[in-house]
């Protein structure tokens, strides 16, 4: 289950798909596309790709719905995407994570950018489903970001739902539902004390400051998708374009 797309001098190539992955692709105001997939979510041993090139571009890309991760007794479920940006400008929304009960998922995101490109890449995580509380088994996590061909910024870790769990009970934590933001902007320095202004105290550099990252929590869904969006229209604000309605409401 893959898809490969790419973009050079704005204009659209579909390199690859398999079923059941799908996705639409818009273009009015700016390219613009939904992935989404025709099964339920992602299963034991299911190995889901995503790979998307940007040449001299720009576009949006999100999520049409939730990704829900099935039980499995053994085998992992893969989420990996790989982007590659050159003078572009690459924007991913991705919609929440949902990890059943029992259930693992290793996610690799690889994400390259030379000198020139910027972006703006969200995940969600939440719970679970409404009557489960961080009752998944395993989440395996391996995100690498090169930028200028050197590794900027490295996640490797495995959170278990219990240890989740356990430690949000510990703090009296209500706040389940977990926002991260990862962004290169044009200025960052610049960005960041914009952000730090805006009250989002959270945001900082990575090691060369080539990058921001920074995390929410929230205890419901509206208010973590209302600081998505505001986050990202200070994004689009900065890059001095308009607001851009995803089409989702």
């Amino acid at each position: 289950m893959s898809i490969s797309i790419d973009f050079k001098n704005e204009i659209f190539s579909l390199n690859k798909l398999q079923l059941p992955t799908r996705y639409y692709y818009f273009k009015e105001t700016e390219n613009y596309v939904k992935l989404l997939s025709i099964g339920e979510g992602i299963f034991p041993k299911d190995r889901l790709k995503t790979n998307i090139k940007l040449v001299d571009s720009t576009c949006i890309v999100t999520t049409e719905s939730a990704t829900k991760v099935y039980p499995s007794k053994k085998e992992y479920g893969i989420n990996y995407i790989n982007i590659d940006l050159k003078n572009s400008n690459f924007e991913f929304l991705n919609d929440e994570l949902i990890l059943y009960k029992n259930s693992k998922l290793l996610q690799i995101l690889r994400l390259k950018v030379d000198e020139n490109s910027t972006f703006f890449y969200s995940d969600i995580l939440t719970q679970g489903r409404s009557y489960e509380h961080f009752d998944f088994d395993s989440m395996l996590v391996r995100n690498k970001f090169y930028c200028k061909e050197d590794l900027e910024y490295f996640e490797n870790f495995e959170v278990e739902g219990k240890d989740l769990k356990s430690y949000i009970k510990r703090h009296e934590n209500k706040n389940y539902i977990y926002l991260k933001i990862y962004i290169k902007a044009k200025e960052n320095k610049t960005f960041l004390k914009t952000l730090h202004k805006e009250g989002f105290d959270s945001f900082c550099f990575t090691k060369s400051k080539e990058m921001i990252i920074g995390s929410i929590s929230a205890s419901d869904m509206i208010e973590i998708k209302r600081k998505q969006k505001e986050l990202w229209n200070i994004y689009r604000k900065a890059l001095e374009k308009k607001e851009f309605n995803l089409g989702k409401q």
